[in-house]
């Protein structure tokens, strides 16, 4: 009795048989992509029951029947704005050290305030930010949190603002676990 290998290649031949494992071995490729597409996989947290992703990319908001003095205020040339910042989404490792960075225009330079899940942090012994004005308009801050354990997985904003206009740029973390 043969195998059924052995009957697969008795029945389509060597030729056929590579294309269709070549078209199941697509398929599979296919199938993890549209499920990593969609936030399965990855870190803790995004398989079928977890929270998945509550905020979705940065797209801006249009509003087209504004009155001129919201025009002025909301695009002002001179208002705080996000030029740089960290990329949209990191995945850290506990103990090791997080960083974040935004740099902001504006006249006058903006001050960066940062969140995490809407609310604001302040200074302690495991939470640092460094900042660096350059020139008259313009302001760099990087935030650091080591060591990184699992409480400060989160929802992270840098929030820039003068007295002409407000930027925020948001980050989301989770922690990744590696086992040896």
């Amino acid at each position: 009795m043969l195998s059924w290998q052995g009957q697969m290649k008795r029945c389509l031949g060597s030729a056929q048989l590579v294309g269709l494992a070549a078209l199941v071995l697509l398929l599979m490729i296919s199938i993890e992509s549209a499920e990593a597409a969609k936030g399965g996989g990855g870190g803790r947290g995004r398989g079928r029951g977890g929270r998945g992703r509550m905020f979705g990319s940065r797209m801006p908001i249009l509003i087209p029947n504004r009155n001129p003095g919201a025009v002025n205020y909301y695009e002002n040339k001179d208002g705080a704005k996000i030029q740089k910042a960290s990329h949209f989404e990191l995945d850290y490792m506990l103990g090791r050290k997080i960083t974040f960075f935004c740099m902001a225009t504006g006249i006058p330079r903006p001050e960066i305030t940062w969140f995490k899940d809407g609310v604001e942090l302040y200074h302690h012994k495991f939470f640092q930010v460094h900042e660096w004005p350059m020139g008259n308009d313009t302001i760099k801050s990087k935030m650091e949190i080591d060591p990184a354990t699992q409480k400060d997985a989160g929802y992270y904003e840098c929030q820039a603002d003068n007295q002409y206009a407000v930027d925020r740029r948001g980050f989301r973390t989770d922690y990744v676990m590696i086992s040896y």
